[in-house]
Protein backbone atom coordinates (compact mmCIF):
# COMPACT_ATOMS: atom_id res chain seq x y z
CA UNK A 1 0.00 0.00 0.00
CA UNK A 2 3.25 2.45 0.84
CA UNK A 3 4.05 2.17 -2.93
CA UNK A 4 0.99 2.92 -4.50
CA UNK A 5 0.91 5.79 -1.91
CA UNK A 6 4.00 6.45 -3.65
CA UNK A 7 3.38 6.12 -6.68
CA UNK A 8 -0.33 8.34 -6.44
CA UNK A 9 2.08 11.40 -4.95
CA UNK A 10 4.50 11.37 -8.00
CA UNK A 11 1.37 11.39 -10.42
CA UNK A 12 0.19 14.40 -8.43
CA UNK A 13 3.22 16.39 -8.72
CA UNK A 14 3.61 15.58 -12.01
CA UNK A 15 0.43 16.47 -12.71
CA UNK A 16 0.62 19.73 -10.95
CA UNK A 17 3.57 20.26 -13.12
CA UNK A 18 1.73 19.52 -15.90
CA UNK A 19 -1.29 21.85 -15.04
CA UNK A 20 0.70 24.86 -13.95
CA UNK A 21 1.16 26.13 -17.52
CA UNK A 22 -2.55 25.22 -19.09
CA UNK A 23 -4.19 27.41 -16.18
CA UNK A 24 -1.33 30.68 -16.60
CA UNK A 25 -2.86 29.79 -20.43
CA UNK A 26 -6.80 29.72 -19.23
CA UNK A 27 -6.75 26.94 -21.23
CA UNK A 28 -10.49 25.14 -20.66
CA UNK A 29 -10.87 23.74 -17.04
CA UNK A 30 -12.03 20.23 -18.47
CA UNK A 31 -8.44 20.52 -20.58
CA UNK A 32 -6.89 20.65 -16.83
CA UNK A 33 -8.88 18.02 -14.98
CA UNK A 34 -7.90 15.87 -17.83
CA UNK A 35 -4.04 16.79 -18.08
CA UNK A 36 -3.85 15.86 -14.08
CA UNK A 37 -5.63 12.91 -14.19
CA UNK A 38 -3.83 11.78 -16.93
CA UNK A 39 -0.51 12.24 -15.14
CA UNK A 40 -1.62 10.60 -11.96
CA UNK A 41 -2.67 7.64 -13.65
CA UNK A 42 0.64 7.25 -15.39
CA UNK A 43 1.95 7.79 -11.63
CA UNK A 44 0.66 4.91 -10.85
CA UNK A 45 1.20 2.86 -14.33
CA UNK A 46 4.66 3.66 -15.09
CA UNK A 47 6.17 2.19 -11.90
CA UNK A 48 4.32 -1.37 -12.25
CA UNK A 49 5.49 -2.01 -15.93
CA UNK A 50 8.27 -4.24 -15.92
CA UNK A 51 10.23 -3.84 -19.44
CA UNK A 52 13.43 -4.86 -18.94
CA UNK A 53 15.42 -0.79 -20.33
CA UNK A 54 16.02 1.85 -18.23
CA UNK A 55 13.34 3.93 -15.71
CA UNK A 56 13.95 6.74 -17.94
CA UNK A 57 13.48 5.29 -21.18
CA UNK A 58 10.40 3.21 -19.81
CA UNK A 59 8.14 6.44 -18.37
CA UNK A 60 9.46 8.12 -21.78
CA UNK A 61 7.88 5.44 -23.60
CA UNK A 62 4.65 4.62 -21.62
CA UNK A 63 3.70 8.53 -21.41
CA UNK A 64 4.42 9.20 -24.87
CA UNK A 65 2.25 5.85 -25.91
CA UNK A 66 -0.46 7.11 -23.35
CA UNK A 67 -0.44 10.69 -25.06
CA UNK A 68 -1.34 9.46 -28.47
CA UNK A 69 -4.83 9.27 -27.59
CA UNK A 70 -5.43 12.97 -26.35
CA UNK A 71 -3.30 14.00 -28.94
CA UNK A 72 -6.01 12.40 -31.49
CA UNK A 73 -8.76 14.22 -29.72
CA UNK A 74 -6.84 17.97 -29.46
CA UNK A 75 -6.69 17.32 -33.50
CA UNK A 76 -9.84 18.59 -33.86
CA UNK A 77 -8.03 22.05 -32.83
CA UNK A 78 -5.70 22.44 -35.04
CA UNK A 79 -1.88 20.60 -34.72
CA UNK A 80 -0.82 23.72 -31.97
CA UNK A 81 -1.40 21.07 -29.23
CA UNK A 82 0.49 18.37 -30.62
CA UNK A 83 4.10 19.86 -29.54
CA UNK A 84 3.60 20.89 -26.32
CA UNK A 85 1.37 17.65 -25.50
CA UNK A 86 4.24 15.63 -26.33
CA UNK A 87 7.02 17.59 -25.47
CA UNK A 88 5.71 17.14 -21.83
CA UNK A 89 4.74 13.70 -21.83
CA UNK A 90 8.26 13.25 -22.53
CA UNK A 91 9.67 15.26 -20.16
CA UNK A 92 7.09 14.24 -17.36
CA UNK A 93 7.30 10.77 -18.03
CA UNK A 94 11.08 10.53 -18.28
CA UNK A 95 10.81 12.17 -14.51
CA UNK A 96 7.98 9.77 -13.39
CA UNK A 97 10.30 7.02 -14.30
CA UNK A 98 13.30 8.42 -12.69
CA UNK A 99 11.47 9.35 -9.60
CA UNK A 100 9.19 6.20 -9.39
CA UNK A 101 12.49 4.05 -9.50
CA UNK A 102 14.23 5.92 -6.67
CA UNK A 103 10.90 5.61 -4.24
CA UNK A 104 9.21 2.80 -5.24
CA UNK A 105 11.17 -0.96 -4.56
Amino acid sequence: MKNISIALLIGICAGIIDVIPMIIQKLDWHADVSAFLFWVALGVVIPYVSWNIKSWLKGLIVAELFAIPIIVITLTTGFGSVFPIMVMSALLGTLVGIVSKKFIV
